[in-house]
């Protein structure tokens, strides 16, 4: 009994010291930055940016666009104080917490409105380097980030939204996994903005 309890003892020790020894080497050393591969892996993000599900929410007015073709919102919507439309025309009177049933039905979620007037973070007619200008800078971002702004879009369920957007509109460009996978190489290497 006393030999197991040693050797028990001696595993549950060693095991300690490993554990502790793991935690004090260095993690991965960051790779070289490459601007060449950041300012590549913009372009793709800015593909699915100028894709109508990210775009029409982002336009240049203070009123969202709709469909594939990227044409102004029925009923003249506007964005209002808060991004989330106005009077009777608030975002949530007609855009429920999911898609509604059918072709070009009003897309659904819980949180759905545009970006606030104050903040507008517009997409719609930006070049790929204004948009990444804009999109890194926290004074026009809505105060976020690098890192915040990469789990903006791998995590915010009306981001998400994008590649679920009920039947009769189309998806973006890249799948959710390689526009994050690039994202992430954008600011892994340096955030660059590309030359134009």
């Amino acid at each position: 009994m006393k030999t197991i309890t040693i050797l028990c003892g001696s595993a549950l020790a060693l095991t300690a010291f490993s554990f502790s020894q793991a935690q004090d080497e260095p993690k991965e050393k960051p790779k070289k930055a490459d601007p060449a591969i950041s300012k590549a892996a913009f372009r793709e993000v800015y593909k699915v940016l100028m894709h109508p599900r990210c775009m029409n929410c982002h336009p240049a007015g203070k009123s969202p666009l709709q469909g594939d073709d990227s044409h102004p919102h029925d009923m003249n919507v506007t964005a209002g104080p808060e991004g989330k439309g106005i009077y009777a025309l608030k975002c949530a009177n007609c855009h429920q917490h999911t898609n509604l049933p059918g072709e070009n039905m009003p897309p659904g979620n819980p949180n759905w409105h545009l970006p606030p007037p104050d903040m507008p973070m517009v997409f719609e007619g930006k070049s790929p380097a204004e948009l990444a200008a804009q999109i890194k800078d926290p004074k026009q971002n809505g105060g976020k980030d690098l890192e915040q702004l990469f789990h903006h879009i791998a995590e915010d369920k009306l981001v998400l939204w994008g590649w679920d957007p009920g039947d009769g509109r189309t998806l973006p460009p890249l799948t959710h996994e390689e526009f994050t996978k690039q994202f992430r190489l954008w600011l892994d290497h340096g955030a660059e903005v590309p030359d134009a």
